[in-house]
């Protein structure tokens, strides 16, 4: 039986996430170049996913186009939500992916790239995003339990696809389901 998994914000090939930082100032990706980061995520992907999987990438897959060929060496059946990043045409995204959207409503969760606004968030059980890297979505200085990331990073994901079974687990935990 396939199984559904989630992940975001994979940008193969960003030389330039390499600089980008935490809150406390330390790398958000230690890795010593783009090349040894894409290939510890290639890893982590195939350590999980087989081939009849399905994979819901919500966005910003890679920045510049010429590294799109690396989903070719990712198991599973690919679906993506578009992020902010993901700038090429559409007929170029199907060669990687079997549907491109712009958001997706899935089992009454919506799917997205970027945080959908509070006031929409009623409409749906939650909403999983990615976008927003080592952050999450506060309310009240608290984590809102409505908002799950599912950013690349070692924070969230810790570059490893998530099954789907498990983001529930997680939202039924902070007490959404309730």
């Amino acid at each position: 039986m396939s199984e559904t998994y989630i992940i975001s914000d994979t940008h193969f090939g960003h030389g330039n996430s390499l600089t980008f930082k935490k809150a406390d100032g330390s790398p958000l990706r230690d890795f010593s170049s783009a090349e040894e980061m894409d290939e510890h995520m290639v890893k982590c992907w195939n350590s999980v996913v087989r081939p009849e999987d399905k994979v819901i990438h919500l966005g910003d897959v890679v920045i510049n186009k010429k590294f799109l060929p690396v989903l070719n060496r990712l198991n599973g059946k690919k679906k993506l939500v578009m992020g902010n990043h993901d700038i090429f045409p559409t007929a170029t995204m199907l060669q990687y992916f079997y549907d491109v959207k712009a958001y997706r409503v899935f089992d009454k969760h919506v799917f997205s790239h970027i945080p959908v606004h509070t006031e929409s968030i009623g409409r749906f059980k939650a909403n999983v995003h990615g976008h927003l890297h080592s952050n999450v979505v506060m309310e009240k200085g608290d984590v809102d339990p409505y908002y799950i990331c599912m950013c690349v990073e070692q924070e969230h994901v810790n570059y490893t696809p998530t099954p789907w079974y498990r983001v529930k687990e997680i939202l039924e935990s902070r007490g959404i389901y309730s």
